[in-house]
């Protein structure tokens, strides 16, 4: 199983705290460092200094680290044309040396939408705008070199694009679609996703909703097995019950709580965990880490879990 490490920067960060966790992972094994895609915080944590912008971020990281992939969980569709969005991720997995990945979704959270100004249509409405950016920002990345590119969408209608930058990645960077959606999700992820990604569920719901996309991609006539399967699970490891507690205090969550729905506890209880999502075919974790100054518990997963995984 390969671990990664996710964080969620809109709860408070600076670029350089990004950086210190980033090369931190990268020179302990980790298999990549991704961020979410907010510009406002969530909880009763202040959120300072303010919001980084991910796409930004993931720029600055492709020239100040070496060899650890970089993604989001997950862009949302709300916040960017996909003309300029496959625009962006091709430049920066070029900068990168073609190591970045595409998490892209419906976008969920309403109240960052009017903290700055940014249209938040209904659920319906976000799927299908979701399914056009997917034709569009495919379409451009795998489109001939030399050739044009034209797509008669209803949302994002495009005609004559040279279809340029091409990314690193051929044919493209790798896409990853997820959630908990019953139909649509499983449908979108069997014609569009590298990867499915449940985050923060249950072995028994992701098994189920593993199925889901299982099922979707035999009705799209697709071999499941040309799909990665993963999961994301807030981390809190510690070499003792002191040391867990005092990670778990520090992120304003209760060990017991943590150990029933994260990967949480001494090094071989999330060890254990880890293993009952292997058994369901889980061949990633991303493990998401809130308190980013504390490098030293990547330390410990390195040197302690992900040698038994």
């Amino acid at each position: 199983m390969e671990l990664r490490i996710f964080t969620e920067p809109q709860q408070g960060a600076s670029y350089h705290q990004l950086l210190a966790v980033a090369r931190r992972a990268e020179e302990t094994g980790f298999g990549a460092f991704f961020r979410s895609d907010h510009y406002l915080k969530m909880g009763s944590v202040s959120g300072d200094p303010g919001p980084t912008d991910a796409w930004t971020t993931l720029a600055g990281l492709a020239r100040d680290t070496k060899t650890i992939r970089l993604g989001t969980l997950m862009t949302a569709a709300t916040f960017r044309l996909p003309g300029p969005l496959a625009i962006t991720v091709a430049q920066v997995d070029q900068m990168s040396g073609g190591r970045v990945e595409l998490g892209i979704g419906t976008g969920w959270f309403a109240e960052e939408h009017t903290a700055y100004g940014i249209p938040f249509p209904p659920l319906g409405e976000r799927f299908d705008r979701l399914e056009e950016q997917l034709a569009v920002i495919t379409g451009l990345w795998e489109t001939p070199a030399g050739s044009t590119f034209d797509h008669p969408g209803k949302y994002y209608p495009v005609s004559d694009s040279p279809a340029l930058p091409k990314p690193v990645q051929q044919p493209r960077p790798p896409i990853l679609l997820g959630g908990t959606g019953p139909k649509r999700t499983p449908r979108l992820a069997a014609r569009y996703a590298d990867e499915f990604n449940l985050p923060f569920a249950s072995v028994e719901d992701s098994a189920a909703q593993f199925q889901r996309v299982k099922d979707a991609c035999a009705e799209a006539d697709r071999d499941p097995a040309t799909m990665t399967w993963s999961n994301a699970l807030v981390l809190c490891c510690g070499r003792d019950d002191a040391e867990v507690a005092r990670r778990a205090a520090a992120i304003g969550r209760e060990p017991d709580e943590l150990r029933e729905n994260g990967a949480a506890g001494t090094p071989a209880e999330v060890v254990d965990k880890l293993g009952r999502y292997a058994e369901i075919g889980s061949e990633r974790v991303y493990l998401q880490v809130l308190d980013l100054a504390d490098l030293d518990h990547l330390e410990l997963v390195a040197a302690e879990v992900m040698r038994q995984v």
